[in-house]
């Protein structure tokens, strides 16, 4: 009988009773859709028993064959024992369930064997085939072994074709997928996603943090979604990772590792080389997982704790090429050399407990703490960084529940993050500058715009409060008994409040010009608040999600994935805003908008709390096939097609409260140089005192009613949700090399991105129509928004286009043949109608009009291979990455007939430069002794980027202008090279 003919008997009344019943009360419950559990499912004599036994854990789940079928559903990744028994006799099997794998396995008493032994290392690794899903797994082992030097476990996913890690220079990290930013990937921990609804990290704290969202210790494997996953997966347009923490089992097991590295371990960068020494650096990483039972074959502990420590180097680059001997003598004991501190507690918690076999409950507390000095180099001194906290506690509770037919997976959820940039001085800032080379100094008042940044000092600038907090309920209840088809319905309910607060500057920020004076600013900048609208901005959002999907088993080689979902958002502080009186008194009087050429209804911006409601259109369709070509799933063609939301990030749907709670002022001085009531004559223009220094005192210069807030943002009253299309088709290969197994896959897939929030300036002539090239809106007589300026408008409008080529060839590592290796290629063909998803536009009315162009960042070619093979304790490992030349944007000006026609009025180009290709090898190393005490000892080293490979970045992107060539277009113009060097890093570590 063949092993995809499952299913097919009528299941009894009462047992679709129970499931209709379910469903119903499903409708009760709040779910998330998203399991991390396997499906194990094929061919097994008439009535045989089946048992599946979780060889680590002993927890176990038994089934009876109908017509030649079985089916068992939510089992946790790991190894199994399989015991089959039918007509009075008895076999068994070891196979490995990956995360949230389908998979069929052939029980007929011909395909069985019988094992005296089965241990973990003994059982099959079952590999998936007939998914439509663009799809791949990280093991644990891949996760163990390979080199690495951040611990982020989402790394490992660099190697899946059409993914990348990337790591910045400042050391944070992100994860994304094709043009899209990574705010469009979403990543699921035990089947709970863990997006950011406020920043644009994806996932919550991994916005410009150096930090790792989860500690690794804890992490068993996890599965790659590139695209069309089915419809249980949501709050996402890009990338989707699920992954299945670790547990206890039925043996005390531990492990402790430290690794570090520092500065004589790594090699000089290029400004170090050129500068002849070395800034002081240090990267140590630290922690401990301990789990075993506290009822044998029921209930398990895990705990685990991973801290990092870093000390990373930072170079001021004062501005104008100078040096510390070219300034002022109060200056010129500032060291170049300065360090960014950055220090992260990781804990995760675990308990489940296996109550008989239809019964599972696990506890999940997570926590984690980090504190970082950010935003110094280049300009800025450390004392003008940013100190950033960035918090996160997570805890969820899962029931799961099996029947003999059916299945109900449940979680209970909270959580809480924070994210904190804070000024690391409170100090007024101190920025110096001098004039531009070649500016005529000799004159009562130099041009402010023809002033350079040298160095910033004092207090810097920036101070945020943003976060989420709130609880989710969610379920998903899976149907096995029903005639070819297996169904998974889910819901999903959360209450989350969204808060964001931002205040830029925070202190005031003092200008000075240190060839005139150091004592007289010409120019302060500063912020005050007070005029009746709220500084912080909060929303008790409420997220209901549905959804439904049905695997069509058609025929014995035809299976079809067809779904739908539906999300819907609730978001107070967005429906419920009004427009303050005032504002909409100005825009409605505003005379431009009343001009014949005007663009667009200002009426369409004004929110008066009721006319503005929630998006109702969020249906996603979501379908797929495969076709096993042979029967066998050897070689299996597939393919899908189907839709996927996003989330309006909140922190962007906050601007037009907390952007008009404080109204930003500029002044300038009468100083030395700086003669502000001289021409060019700057306004305002005030005589210096030094009690301004006293930042209180500064308001004393406003003249009350002048200024309502110097930058106003407005909201379309039917802003829409971001969503990407996505198209693949492709075909999967296993076949015999030599004696081992191999897999194969090559897909080409379409992502189309739509809805982005562009914010675009409304201003316009007094004619009504928007500012020709090269014409700002501040000299356009009455473009000014009277006691408000410059406002702007926050559409839909951010789109990308994605099409690729994904190319995978993999030997799966196993303990029988020592070794495994993989290799990704990627060809992307990536365009964007915003450099970087940008959500600003000065330089068109808005984006209907506007061509296309090649993505910035991403490369056309990507390969990846990695390798691993052990043999008497010891490991080699090693991962190859080269790219060809990321996109860099650019304004298109070189026919242009001079450089001022290209400031507004250019056309965005993306050039490609040989040399920025990219290249590293990082391999590791690892000895593993086994003492007489039950205790093995490691020591590893790891050497990442064993070439040394520079991978420059500061490249000129101006072509020129007049058709003139500008000589510096595509060479080096700085010494900036992407993180690392040349490094090794030493890791010690025992486990039990």
């Amino acid at each position: 009988m063949s092993n995809k003919n499952r299913r097919y008997f009528r299941p009894a009344r009462k047992s679709l009773t129970r499931v209709l019943t379910g469903c119903l009360l499903l409708g009760t419950l709040p779910v998330l859709a998203q399991s991390t559990g396997a499906t194990l499912r094929g061919s097994a004599a008439d009535d045989a028993t089946i048992t599946v036994t979780n060889i680590e854990t002993g927890l176990t789940r038994t089934t009876r064959a109908s017509n030649g079928n079985y089916s068992l559903a939510g089992l946790p990744p790991g190894a199994y024992r399989i015991d089959i028994s039918a007509n009075g006799q008895s076999s068994n099997q070891a196979v490995t369930l990956m995360v949230g794998q389908t998979v069929t396995l052939d029980l007929t008493s011909s395909s069985t064997t019988e094992l005296d032994t089965v241990t973990v290392s003994a059982a099959r690794v079952l590999q998936e085939t007939t998914t439509s899903e663009v799809a791949t797994y990280v093991s644990s082992k891949q996760i163990e072994a390979l080199p690495q030097g951040t611990r982020n476990f989402l790394a490992f996913a660099d190697a899946v074709p059409g993914v990348t890690f990337s790591r910045g220079a400042d050391g944070s990290t992100s994860l994304r997928g094709g043009a899209q930013q990574a705010s469009g990937i979403n990543v699921f921990i035990d089947g709970v996603g863990q997006k950011d609804y406020v920043l644009k990290g994806g996932l919550t704290g991994q916005d410009s943090s150096r930090g790792n969202p989860f500690p690794q210790l804890g992490i068993a494997e996890y599965k790659v979604i590139t695209s069309n996953y089915k419809a249980e997966y949501d709050q996402l347009s890009s990338v989707g990772i699920s992954a299945v923490t670790k547990s206890g089992t039925n043996e005390f097991h531990g492990d402790i590792f430290w690794d570090r590295t520092s500065t004589d371990w790594r090699a000089s960068t290029p400004a170090e080389k050129r500068d002849g020494a070395k800034v002081e650096s240090k990267e140590e990483q630290y922690g401990i997982a301990i789990g075993g039972p506290i009822i044998k074959d029921r209930m398990h502990f895990f705990l685990a704790y991973e801290a990092k420590e870093y000390n990373s180097p930072r170079t001021l680059v004062p501005g104008e090429q100078l040096q510390p001997g070219d300034l002022p003598s109060a200056f010129q004991n500032i060291s170049l050399a300065a360090a960014a501190p950055f220090k992260e507690d990781l804990y995760f918690g675990k308990i489940d407990w296996s109550i008989g076999q239809s019964h599972l409950l696990e506890l999940t507390a997570r926590r984690r703490d980090e504190d970082e000095l950010t935003s110094v180099g280049g300009l800025n001194t450390p004392e003008h960084g940013t100190l950033k906290n960035n918090e996160e506690t997570r805890v969820d509770l899962r029931w799961q529940y099996n029947a003999s037919d059916w299945m109900n997976d449940a979680h209970v959820t909270y959580e809480d993050t924070q994210w904190g940039p804070r000024p690391a001085s409170l100090a007024p800032g101190v920025l110096l500058s001098v004039p531009r080379q070649g500016v005529a100094t000799a004159v009562p008042n130099i041009n402010p715009g023809d002033m350079a940044a040298v160095l910033n000092l004092g207090g810097g600038g920036d101070f945020q409060n943003k976060g989420q907090r709130g609880i989710s309920f969610q379920d998903e209840v899976t149907v096995l008994g029903l005639v070819g088809h297996t169904i998974k319905a889910g819901i999903k309910y959360k209450k989350i409040d969204l808060r964001a607060f931002e205040q830029s500057p925070y202190t005031p920020q003092f200008l000075y010009d240190i060839t005139n004076s150091l004592t007289i600013p010409y120019r302060v900048d500063f912020t005050t608040s007070g005029n009746g609208n709220a500084t912080q901005v909060n929303s008790d959002a409420t997220q209901i999600g549905l959804y439904f999907q049905d695997d069509w088993d058609v025929t014995d080689k035809l299976t079809l994935n067809l779904g739908l979902r539906w999300d819907y958002e609730s978001n107070p502080s967005y429906q419920n805003h009004v427009t303050p009186q005032t504002l909409v008194d100005q825009l409605r009087a505003y005379a431009p908008l009343q001009g014949p050429n005007v663009d667009y209804d200002i009426n369409n911006y004004i929110s008066t709390g009721s006319n503005r409601t929630s998006f109702t259109g969020g249906w996603q369709p979501r379908v797929g096939f495969s076709y096993d070509l042979l029967g066998d799933e050897r070689h299996v063609i597939f393919g899908g097609a189907g839709r996927s939301y996003n989330r309006n990030q909140f922190d962007y749907l906050s601007y037009e409260q907390y952007r008009l709670a404080f109204q930003r002022y500029q002044y300038y001085f009468v100083a030395p140089g700086h003669d502000c009531n001289v021409d060019p004559v700057q306004t305002p223009c005030a005589a210096w005192d030094a009690g301004y220094l006293n930042s209180d005192a500064l308001g004393s210069l406003i003249t009350p009613g002048s200024n309502y807030g110097t930058e106003v943002f407005l909201l379309n009253n039917k802003l829409k949700t971001p969503y990407a299309d996505q198209f693949s088709l492709g075909m999967r290969n296993a076949f015999d090399l030599l004696g081992n197994e191999w897999n194969s896959s090559v897909t080409v897939t379409r992502v189309l991105s739509h809805d982005g929030i562009l914010f675009s300036v409304g201003n316009r002539r007094a004619d009504g129509s928007f500012f020709p090239p090269n014409v700002d809106f501040g000299s356009s007589p009455g473009a000014d928004l009277p006691l408000y300026s410059r406002f702007f408008r926050g559409d839909n409008g951010v789109e990308t286009r994605t099409n690729s080529v994904l190319f995978s060839l993999d030997k799966p590592y196993t303990s029988a043949s020592h070794w495994g290796v993989g290799l990704a290629y990627t060809y992307t063909d990536a365009k964007e109608n915003r450099p970087r998803s940008d959500q600003f536009t000065f330089d068109y009315p808005n984006l209907d009009n506007v061509a296309m162009f090649g993505a910035v960042d991403v490369p056309k070619h990507k390969i990846v291979g990695i390798g691993i093979y052990d043999i008497w304790g010891i490991t080699f490992s090693g991962k190859a990455t080269w790219t060809s030349a990321p996109g860099n944007n650019g304004l298109n000006c070189f026919g242009r007939p001079d450089p001022g026609a290209c400031d507004v009025g250019g056309r965005f180009v993306t050039y490609y430069f040989s040399e920025q290709k990219f290249f590293q090898l990082d391999l590791a190393l690892q000895k593993e002794w086994d003492t007489s005490f039950g205790v093995k000892l490691r020591l590893r080293g790891d050497v990442l980027n064993v070439t040394n490979e520079m991978n420059y970045t500061d490249f000129g992107n101006f072509m020129g202008v007049g058709g003139v060539l500008n000589p510096d277009f595509g060479r080096r113009t700085g010494l900036g090279v992407l993180d690392p060097t040349r490094t090794f890093k030493l890791s010690l570590g025992l486990g039990w």
